[in-house]
């Protein structure tokens, strides 16, 4: 992005005066992303990718009832909204081209932590989120991604692949396929809690990257990466944070044999998640939380392999077996977080004075 257009964009924000300078920021894949320095301000400018986010009135509309919900003091970190534009929009469009504009929150952001503390300081900042807008009703809110996940969705999507694969079905491939075909129980387990569950704001992209930390990871300054936000099960935000934090390597890690569920992270990520809502969630929403780790691990293995079988048509890859092999390293998480439940229920139990049943 050139300072033209830079300039071009910043005259939709007369708040932020001239003699900007800016840097490429992070290592996002989705926005292109920018910091900008105006005198002792600090902004983030994105250019807004809308191939992803096909719907960005629908992040705009979710993201103002936030605005209307939310008060001073309601959360303890800053949730870091766009900055409306001179006509009141969150967007500014350059042609063809979206932008916006967030205020800049210092701190540092983190791929992986592996300190306890960290891991529950990151738990707990999701669910203070979850807490802060409970009152807000989740029909208020639009699909930013319809069926983003829904799993039922994504395994007739997978058995749909598999009747035309567009790949060579190795023993391999066939021992993937069979593997997440006996996993139907957990789809059984998804109808049923969307058939009882109700819906809350969640953040649905729980990873521990969109939380910036102050520097010594000692607390969370703010949760970002809002696009995603809109009605969901808090589920999903718990077993993202699990699939995501209390693994022992990454998703595109190829150490097969390392592989498994961390039960120390687990078990920092429950007091963090637990803390804030057992009072305000009732034993059936509660009780469901366990099985948002299974459910999440499950819809990315799902989609890494439907891709594979699709011909690598979704996800960037950076060798052919990619996707394979990411819906191998699920496969192996989320046969270690079934082969844990017994421990995992133990940690429940630690945190909650009524034991909860484990969901099978």
């Amino acid at each position: 992005m050139d300072k033209q257009l830079i300039d071009q964009v910043l005259t939709a924000y007369p708040v932020i005066k001239s003699g900007v300078s800016f840097s490429r920021f992070g290592s996002g894949h989705i926005h292109s992303t920018y910091r900008l320095q105006a005198g002792s301000s600090a902004y983030i400018l994105q250019e807004f990718n809308d191939r992803v986010f096909k719907y960005p009135e629908r992040i705009s509309a979710n993201l103002t009832v936030l605005y209307s919900h939310l008060k001073p003091g309601m959360l303890d970190f800053e949730l870091p909204l766009p900055l409306q534009n001179k006509d009141g929009k969150m967007f500014t469009a350059i042609g063809e081209r979206l932008f916006r504009i967030f205020p800049f929150v210092e701190g540092v952001t983190k791929d992986k932590v592996d300190d306890l503390s960290a891991c529950r300081a990151a738990a707990a900042a999701f669910a203070d989120f979850v807490v802060a807008f409970l009152a807000v009703d989740s029909d208020s809110m639009r699909d930013t991604i319809p069926d983003f996940h829904n799993l039922a969705l994504r395994y007739e999507q997978f058995e749909n692949s598999i009747r035309n694969p567009q790949v060579r079905i190795t023993q391999e491939v066939e021992d993937l396929i069979g593997f997440y075909q006996s996993q139907r129980d957990l789809v059984d387990t998804y109808r049923q809690y969307k058939s009882s569950l109700p819906l809350r704001v969640t953040h649905n992209d729980t990873k521990i990257n969109n939380l910036i930390y102050q520097e010594d990871l000692s607390r969370v300054n703010a949760l970002i990466d809002l696009d995603t936000i809109m009605a969901g099960y808090v589920f999903y935000d718990f077993g993202d944070l699990v699939r995501t934090v209390a693994c022992s390597e990454d998703e595109s890690s190829l150490n097969w044999d390392s592989i498994q569920v961390d039960l120390g992270k687990y078990g920092a990520l429950i007091a963090g998640f637990f803390q804030p809502l057992k009072d305000v969630l009732d034993r059936d929403e509660m009780g469901s939380l366990t099985y948002g780790g299974e459910m999440m691990t499950c819809i990315m293995g799902l989609r890494f392999l439907t891709d594979y079988l699709n011909g690598n048509v979704y996800y960037h890859i950076s060798y052919e077996n990619q996707n394979l092999h990411r819906s191998k390293n699920q496969r192996i998480l989320l046969q270690s977080l079934r082969d844990h439940r017994p421990q995992i229920q133990q940690l429940v139990g630690d945190i909650m004075p009524t034991p909860k049943r484990m969901n099978t």
